[in-house]
C-alpha cells in the first residue's frame, strides 16, 4: 500500500507538491532529532537511499514504512501525512540551535531577540520584579515587603556583586574600575535571572547607563522606577551612612540633581513608576504593591 492524496482527483502536479511536503515534514523532524540521514536509516530499518528519494519528494512510500519512520522520528504518523503546511525548516533549525545553547547565552538570546522585534509584552514579564533608581529613593526596603508580601525571593543585586568580587562594594570601584564592575553587574544579573524565574530585584543605580545589561534587564523582568526628589535622595544616603556617590566632590546636591537629571529618561523606559517622596514606608508599599496588581 502506498500513500495517495487524499483527493481522488488530484492531478499529477497535486500529487507531487504532496509528496515534496511530506518529504519537508521528514527531513524536519529528523532536523529536529538531530538525527543524520544515515542514523534515521539505522534506527528505522528503512534504506538511506530509501530516505534520500522520501525527503526530496521523489519516493512513493509504503504506508509500513512511513509508520515505521515515524516511530524513528518519534513523530506521530498523522503529522507527517497532514495536508497543512508545517512550520519552516528555518523555525527548526532555529528551535535546535537554540536548545544547545547554556541558559546565560539563552538570555543572550532572548534580548537580542526582542531588542529586534519587539519586547516581551510586560504581563509576561510579571514574575520577576526589578526595582530601579538611585540610592535612597527605597529599592531595597520596598523591594523586601513586596518580595514577603508575594512569597517570592528578595535578591540585592549589589549584594551578589560584592560576594562576586570578594571585597565590599566601595572597594570595588578603586580596586578594579568602572568597566569591572560593569561585567561584575552583567554576569551576576545573569546568573540571579537563571536562579529564579520569581523574585524581586533591587538594582544599583548606575545599571541603567549600561545598554546591554539593562536591556537584559527590561527583557526578562517587569521593571519599576522608584524615585523620590533630590532632596530626599540626599537625606536618605546620609542616613544610612554612605556618601560613596559623591565622595570628594564639592556640592554633592547640585550633582545628584545632575546624575539624577542624565538618567531621568533612562529611568523612564521603567514599566511603572513610584514616587515615595513626602510617603512613609507603608504609603509607599501600599503603592507598589497596587501597582503590581493592576499590571497583573
Amino acid at each position: 500500500m502506498t500513500v495517495e492524496p487524499s483527493s481522488p482527483t488530484a492531478g499529477p502536479q497535486d500529487e507531487q507538491s504532496y509528496l515534496q511536503q511530506l518529504g519537508a515534514r521528514v527531513r524536519d523532524a529528523r532536523t529536529r532529532q538531530g538525527l543524520s540521514r544515515k542514523a534515521l536509516a539505522a534506527k528505522s530499518g528503512v534504506s538511506e537511499r530509501y530516505l534520500a528519494q522520501l525527503e526530496s519528494g521523489q519516493g512513493n512510500i509504503s504506508i509500513l514504512l512511513l509508520r515505521q519512520v515515524s516511530a524513528a522520528l518519534e513523530t506521530p504518523l498523522t503529522e507527517l501525512l497532514s495536508e497543512r503546511d508545517g512550520h519552516p525548516i528555518e523555525l527548526t533549525l532555529l528551535i535546535q540551535y537554540l536548545e544547545k545553547l547554556s541558559p546565560k547565552k539563552l538570555l543572550q538570546a532572548k534580548a537580542i531577540l526582542s531588542s529586534a522585534f519587539g519586547e516581551q509584552d510586560p504581563l509576561e514579564r510579571r514574575n520577576r520584579i526589578a526595582l530601579i533608581g538611585l540610592r535612597g529613593a527605597g529599592k531595597s526596603t520596598l523591594g523586601r515587603r513586596l518580595a514577603d508580601h508575594l512569597g517570592i525571593p528578595f535578591v540585592e543585586l549589589n549584594e551578589e556583586i560584592q560576594r562576586e568580587a570578594g571585597v565590599p562594594m566601595s572597594e570595588i570601584f578603586s580596586l578594579y574600575g568602572d568597566n569591572a564592575y560593569r561585567r561584575l553587574e552583567r554576569r551576576c544579573l545573569e546568573r540571579v535571572l537563571e536562579r529564579h524565574d520569581r523574585a524581586v530585584i533591587s538594582t544599583g543605580g548606575g545599571l541603567v547607563t549600561e545598554e546591554a545589561t539593562y536591556e537584559l534587564l527590561r527583557n526578562a523582568c517587569f521593571t519599576v522606577w522608584v524615585k523620590a526628589s533630590p532632596e530626599e535622595h540626599m537625606q536618605r544616603v546620609i542616613e544610612q551612612g554612605d556618601l560613596r556617590p559623591m565622595q570628594g566632590r564639592e556640592e554633592a546636591m547640585a550633582d545628584l540633581r545632575r546624575i539624577l537629571a542624565e538618567r531621568s529618561d533612562l529611568y523612564g523606559l521603567a514599566d511603572a513608576v513610584i514616587d515615595t517622596s513626602n510617603k512613609t514606608v507603608d504609603a509607599s508599599q501600599e503603592d507598589l504593591q497596587n501597582m503590581y496588581n493592576i499590571s497583573c
